[in-house]
């Protein structure tokens, strides 16, 4: 077990990759949190996420929430950990480009 994590700004499209297990990394990631931060102290913003599997279309972990100026949202915690398997990816968006920022821990199992 390896621990992990990764941190983008959010730009405004859903298809911004943030994390990706490769199809061949013989690999799985345990997400074991997402946390979105608003670092615009003045206005909320709406974040997005979702899971892409191998081919497929995005699925939604997170719709449109709006995350307050100077505020963080948890999207998943400990508690309800998930996981990434081969070739999936996780994307993200904000409804204002800069004002968020994306964390993702997690432990890449192999």
């Amino acid at each position: 077990i390896t621990a992990k994590s990764v941190q983008a700004n959010l730009s405004t499209t859903l298809t911004t990759e943030i994390l990706a297990n490769g199809s061949s990394s013989g690999k799985v990631f345990k997400i074991n949190t997402i946390i979105i931060a608003n670092i615009d102290g003045t206005n909320a913003a709406d974040a997005s996420v979702a899971i892409t599997k191998s081919g497929g279309s995005p699925i939604m972990i997170a719709s449109t929430i709006s995350v307050p100026a100077d505020a963080t949202l948890v999207v998943i915690d400990k508690n309800s950990s998930i996981y990434l398997e081969e070739g999936d990816n996780i994307e993200a968006g904000a409804g204002a480009a800069s004002d968020l920022t994306i964390t993702i821990s997690y432990e890449e199992l192999s």
